[in-house]
């Protein structure tokens, strides 16, 4: 097992965070797809599933040696940033939804 660096230790913590938030809107989008049964709602429950499992897959390429980028510092830092910006995204989204 190669060791991370502090780059792609924050990026599979905030993989992790992104599971997370994830996970509560899959209970409310769920929820309402069982009450509405409308095709957004399935399509959201859709969308969030698809991306907890692209974090999982993530997190598993971060703790193994077989890392693409793992000799690469700028690919580091962009795996970090994109990251980042999917955790903006849903915070923001988790945000609104549960208001």
């Amino acid at each position: 097992m190669a060791s991370m660096t502090p780059t792609l230790t924050i990026a599979s913590a905030l993989s992790g965070l992104n599971i997370v938030l994830l996970a509560a809107l899959l209970v409310v989008w769920g929820r309402n797809y069982r009450q509405f049964r409308t095709p957004l709602t399935l399509g959201l429950v859709a969308f969030a599933s698809v991306l907890a499992v692209e974090n999982v897959v993530a997190i598993g390429f971060f703790f193994s040696s077989d890392m693409l980028y793992a000799a690469s510092a700028s690919a580091q830092t962009a795996v970090l940033a994109m990251r980042a910006l999917q955790f903006v995204a849903l915070a923001f989204l988790t945000y609104v939804t549960m208001r």
